[in-house]
């Protein structure tokens, strides 16, 4: 099972986001005293949150929880990346759906394009 490139994944993404007049910021404090790993911002505007997750146990609550953590921080978009092939968030895809939560769980070797995809949008 390989593990996720934190450090460089993160480097991506801030560099990316501020090639294109974007914030990103690495463990990004909530109002509440939670962090997201990286929240992706255009001014104040929250526009995503990331959460690198590379544990699998208990992986339906982690999702919760960062569901959770997202959406009481004000994002609109929660990506999660995780290593993992056999995820089963099953009920918490509904449930982030159901709190106008946009929910994507990627795989690293994705999340870049994704990443580049989403901006070419803004």
């Amino acid at each position: 099972m390989s593990k996720i490139k934190v450090k460089t994944l993160t480097r991506e993404i801030v560099s990316l986001a501020e090639g294109l007049g974007l914030k990103a910021v690495p463990e990004y404090r909530t109002p509440d005293g939670t962090r997201i790993d990286i929240a992706v911002l255009n001014g104040e505007k929250k526009l995503l949150a990331i959460e690198l997750e590379a544990s699998f146990k208990w992986f339906p609550q982690r999702l919760l929880y960062d569901v959770v953590k997202a959406h009481r921080a004000g994002f609109p978009e929660l990506w999660v990346i995780t290593p993992f092939r056999n995820t089963k968030p099953g009920w918490v895809l509904n449930y982030a759906r159901e709190i106008g939560i946009g929910l994507r769980i990627l795989k690293e070797k994705e999340v870049i394009e994704e990443f580049r995809v989403l901006l070419a949008r803004l």
